[in-house]
């Protein structure tokens, strides 16, 4: 039966997909290359034929979870409609849900300690995702003359770091489990803070 799985399924991706779930439960470190093997219904000696080692493993998981990450936040911004405040919001919201719905994708990511630079596929793939909120920053600040206007690429980094924390701390169990305010609140206010304190945004 294994033999047959892998000649007619996608063995590649069945592992990848065994390693998401093992990553999602057991963390990108609590798992072996032979429990994901198990997983997809193979033997340990049939992962090699497609990866060297379980980093391997886990860096396709990433690098699969950034082409996911960096489409949805394209779909967010939406070309910046219908504003470019709305827009720049919804990238943030993105990252909300992604890290809910995508969590062994975005354990991969963020949390298994593997580098960018692993490959120029993953840098890559990381770097189109920052883009999008890079792009959406730039069109939020157009209104402020050139002379007076916060670098774009340093508030985005702001904004991005601001979405990891709140998704660390209150989106990754139940939405604001460990808060009285819904993680989606905290990061809007949040982000309205900042931004006004920047001048980017009118005052309430």
């Amino acid at each position: 039966m294994q033999q047959r799985r892998y000649h007619h399924g996608n063995l590649r991706q069945a592992l990848v997909d065994a390693a998401l779930l093992l990553i999602e439960t057991k963390g990108p470190t609590g798992f072996t290359l032979s429990e994901a093997a198990k997983n997809a219904g193979v033997t340990p000696a049939a992962v090699y034929r497609h990866f060297e080692g379980r980093e391997d493993l886990i860096a396709e998981a990433a690098l699969q979870g950034f082409a996911i990450f960096a489409e949805r936040m394209e779909t967010a911004y939406n070309g910046g409609q219908p504003n470019a405040l709305r827009a720049f919001e919804a990238t943030g919201q993105a990252y909300l849900n992604f890290a809910r719905t995508h969590r062994g994708h975005y354990v991969a990511m963020f949390e298994s300690g593997l580098p960018l630079q692993r490959s120029p596929e993953l840098n890559h793939a990381a770097m189109e995702a920052q883009k999008v909120l890079q792009a959406a920053a730039v069109e939020l600040s157009k209104h402020i003359p050139a002379e007076k206007r916060p670098p774009p690429q340093m508030f985005a980094a702001h904004i991005w770091a601001l979405s990891h924390g709140v998704v660390e701390l209150f989106a990754r169990g139940v939405p604001g489990g460990r808060s009285p305010i819904p993680a989606e609140q905290l990061l809007e206010s949040g982000m309205g803070i900042y931004l006004r304190g920047l001048g980017l945004i009118a005052p309430d």
